[in-house]
């Protein structure tokens, strides 16, 4: 893939981050898109160090005119898009009585509604370049309960857009899927369960353990392993996959 160019969303940190660096050893150029510069900083000479030449990008995808800024910075730059992962999103874990509009609205702006934007405003340039998206779903999807029902609709319907893009994409020559990943051991996630665990009278340790016993899996998963999906999606290899919805969740799901 030497000369490609990738455009992470989400590349701050977690899988975003891990999937930035993973495109960094196959030799892509990475725009690097999150919130917060600081962390994004970190990721650039991580990238650089793989052996990438990264643009780091410091906006909030919620907003309208990001997608714009994204996309013509990396054309003045590179001149091409050969990959779109649509990582970012993070959606509030709030129980479904007690979410607000304003926390709804907020977790579909920028997970659902950012990844739109940005894919429709990328897809001439994919065109061009036969090129590949990829967008960030989640297990709470197909299995959703009350405590994560804004997360389980956001990704429900990601994967929904996703579906209606690669039939676009069968026309205009572009590759588009969707991953489920199920739980990864994000910093993120570990925030989540140093609030949890107290409110539960148990410790970190405890609440890291409870989890994959509860749903029935060996452990967590990391970043690394779904970036190293995300990477063979957007590859020569798999260029004959459009349209899927790929899961990769350690057996939590245990529907066919």
């Amino acid at each position: 893939m030497k000369n490609a160019v990738a455009i992470v969303t989400g590349a701050s940190q977690g899988i975003g981050r891990s999937t930035a660096i993973r495109l960094a050893r196959d030799f892509y150029a990475v725009v690097l898109a999150a919130r917060n510069a600081k962390a994004l900083e970190e990721v650039m000479a991580a990238v650089q160090q793989a052996g990438a030449e990264p643009i780091p990008l410091a906006l909030d995808l919620s907003q309208v005119d990001a997608a714009e800024i994204v996309v013509s910075t990396t054309l003045e730059r590179f001149g091409r898009i050969d990959a779109l992962l649509n990582i970012a999103g993070a959606v509030p874990q709030i129980d479904l009585f007690e979410m607000t509009d304003e926390q709804w609205h907020a977790g579909m702006e920028l997970k659902l509604h950012g990844a739109r934007r940005l894919t429709i405003r990328a897809w001439d340039a994919l065109k061009q370049s036969k090129g590949s998206v990829v967008f960030m779903s989640g297990s709470a999807s197909l299995d959703p309960k009350p405590a994560f029902a804004a997360v389980a609709a956001t990704n429900a319907a990601i994967t929904a857009l996703a579906k209606a893009f690669a039939e676009q994409g069968i026309q205009d020559g572009i590759q588009v899927n969707s991953i489920v990943p199920g739980a990864v051991m994000t910093g993120r996630r570990h925030s989540f369960l140093e609030k949890w665990a107290p409110a539960h009278n148990m410790t970190v340790e405890e609440a890291i353990k409870r989890f994959p016993e509860e749903a029935g899996i060996s452990r967590y998963g990391q970043p690394e392993e779904i970036a190293e999906l995300l990477g063979f999606m957007v590859s020569p290899a798999a260029k004959w996959m459009t349209g899927s919805s790929i899961r990769m969740d350690g057996g939590e799901v245990k529907g066919i």
